[in-house]
């Protein structure tokens, strides 16, 4: 999910930020970029949520900076889901025939994007590089629907540096590769959710799927 703040959930995260995040949260403020919702902290309050703000790589070093806030709920002035694919096709660069063709080829699933290509199509600032992934999010309804997309993104990563996660109803996520392995040689897999990570087993999330 992304999160739009109001001003003063601004001033609140920038006043508890560290010195030298602050320019960057003052830029986020002022191009009314948003922040991506991350895992809730222990100890975080029923009236908060944490989020995130990755920067661009640095151009020397390629760091990555990653800036972990809390904001307060009453703060949130939008949210919205990930990244749609389509709108990400623009900012996609040397991906961008390829990722074309996934997206086609996807019709009707919905597939979503986060990470660098996500924020580069978000902020317009320069976030994927040649060893980036394409991480994608996609959220199958019915047993044959996650059958399909784990097939379709299998063939199109010959293709593309395809990673991500599949989001089952409930909002556990499982990484598609992880998944498409279990498949083929049975074994749990790790299940993330806004307040946990856990080990889980196959059939108890297939059981949240229509049996179609």
């Amino acid at each position: 999910m992304l999160v739009w703040l109001e001003e003063d959930g601004w001033r609140a995260v920038q006043h508890a930020a560290r010195k030298e995040h602050r320019p960057a949260l003052k830029l986020w403020e002022g191009q009314d970029w948003p922040a991506v919702v991350r895992r809730m902290d222990i100890g975080t309050q029923d009236d908060e949520i944490c989020l995130g703000l990755p920067l661009p790589p640095d151009e020397d070093s390629g760091e990555k900076v990653r800036i972990s806030l809390r904001a307060h709920v009453g703060h949130i002035s939008k949210a919205a889901p990930a990244v749609d694919l389509r709108a990400a096709l623009r900012s996609s660069g040397p991906w961008r025939e390829r990722l074309t063709a996934l997206e086609q080829d996807a019709a009707g699933m919905g597939l979503r994007v986060y990470g660098s290509l996500a924020m580069q199509a978000l902020t317009g600032l320069l976030y994927v590089s040649p060893s980036s992934d394409v991480d994608v999010l996609f959220h199958p309804t019915s047993r044959k629907q996650l059958d399909d997309g784990v097939a379709l993104l299998s063939r199109h990563a010959a293709q593309l540096p395809l990673d991500g996660e599949i989001v089952f109803p409930g909002g556990q996520a499982v990484s598609w590769k992880e998944w498409r392995m279990a498949m083929a040689h049975p074994a749990k897999v790790i299940v993330k959710e806004l307040l946990s990570v856990r080990l889980a087993d196959i059939a108890s999330l297939l059981a949240t799927l229509e049996d179609v």
